[in-house]
């Protein structure tokens, strides 16, 4: 990663250490079970996340006023935290940078039916800390007494790509030590999915089939992604293990419409060609291409000429998890973090499940049927949000030239 360029020099950022990851998504709860259902394609058919228990981590009274986007992005922190072994650290220089696209969207309508149907005098004097999207960062920032910045990105199905790349930027500029960050939505509301149903952005068949030539929109779901982030001095002085390095993040602006990508796939190749720069790295130093991938019949035909153009006629092998985990909005691109580093760790790229015809304007290598071999352990991962945001990292080690 670099932070600029002064007087015609580069110069270098801190390396960053991704020393820790959690999951929650319809696999399942933890990292395990989001990869192992990533790899033999296992998920909830309703895209809740099972078996999760938030009084595992809330009291009683307490759980009754987190929103449930807010108690999934604690529990992806705790299991990341707990992964990278982080022990004490200083308050000062430990920070969280946590995303969401919505935040308590099933807090603020159910309190909009008690309204409507009780009067003022009844609505939760707790909605506004339980509906607000920065109440995920808060919840853990107070949960383990972190005094650096605590804050909240929400570009809508980019914000946990863009979470992690801020948060890489505060530690490569000495800023903060170690950060925990990454994303969680959870909006599985009536309200919600009649928004995106009649504007046309659901799947009518209830199926996720990126790049398929049958795709006709995104399958919602629920989860959280997260990872905690290290500058290498740190990492290495209390001897943690290290899965990867954050090696570079990007972010641009499509400035065209505000659901629809470019049809060329500008924004997205532009930030995929920023995001190379920034790791120093070329087209063919990447292994595997974690995609957005939506299933719909835009994002997916945009995020593929982008890939063309970037990388050529033979571009790294591409997989969409969301025929798995469908599309969880703000905590994507968390979760699909999550897994990229995973990818890494196993040395396997998971299949795009839910794709049976590759659409044939579609040209990219995308991987069905079976996993993969992973070649070469570095890994670009996209995210791209309504209102035209594009984002990009990538993280893996650092090729020796």
């Amino acid at each position: 990663m670099r932070l600029g360029v002064v007087d015609g020099r580069v110069v270098e950022a801190r390396r960053i250490a991704v020393t820790g990851i959690g999951a929650l998504s319809c696999c399942g709860v933890g990292a395990e079970a989001l990869f192992s259902g990533l790899l033999e394609g296992r998920f909830s058919d309703d895209r809740f996340v099972p078996n999760f228990d938030p009084t595992d981590f809330f009291g009683p009274k307490e759980v009754r006023r987190v929103d449930r986007f807010a108690q999934l992005s604690l529990a992806a922190a705790v299991e990341a935290i707990e992964d990278a072994g982080l022990g004490a650290v200083d308050p000062e220089t430990t920070g969280v940078i946590f995303g969401t696209g919505i935040g308590g969207m099933t807090t603020l309508t159910a309190q909009a039916a008690v309204l409507a149907e009780k009067g003022a005098k009844r609505v939760s004097p707790f909605l506004a800390p339980m509906m607000m999207p920065n109440a995920g960062a808060a919840q853990i920032a107070m949960r383990y007494g972190f005094q650096g910045p605590a804050e909240t990105i929400t570009t809508a199905c980019a914000a946990g790509t863009h979470s992690i790349g801020a948060a890489a930027r505060l530690i490569a500029s000495g800023r903060l030590d170690v950060v925990i960050t990454g994303g969680g939505e959870s909006v599985m509301d009536p309200l919600t999915f009649a928004g995106f149903a009649n504007m046309t952005a659901l799947s009518s068949t209830g199926l996720s089939r990126p790049f398929d030539v049958d795709r006709d929109g995104f399958v919602m779901s629920e989860g959280a992604g997260a990872l905690v982030l290290e500058s290498f001095e740190h990492a290495q002085a209390r001897g943690a293990r290290i899965y990867a390095e954050l090696l570079g993040a990007a972010s641009t602006a499509d400035a065209f419409h505000i659901t629809a990508p470019r049809s060329d796939g500008a924004g997205a190749r532009r930030c995929m060609e920023l995001a190379l720069e920034d790791a120093g790295l070329l087209p063919g130093d990447i292994g595997h291409i974690n995609a957005h991938g939506t299933s719909t019949p835009l994002n997916d035909l945009a995020e593929s000429e982008a890939i063309m153009s970037v990388f050529g006629p033979t571009s790294p092998p591409v997989t969409s998890a969301k025929g798995v985990t469908g599309h969880s909005l703000g905590a994507a691109g968390a979760i699909e973090a999550v897994a990229s580093i995973m990818t890494i760790d196993q040395a396997i790229i998971p299949p795009t499940i839910g794709l049976e015809n590759v659409d044939p304007a579609i040209t990219i290598d995308v991987v069905a049927d079976q996993p993969r071999p992973l070649a070469t352990p570095i890994v670009l991962s996209n995210s791209f949000g309504f209102g035209g945001h594009n984002g990009s990292i990538v993280v893996g080690r650092r090729p020796e030239r």
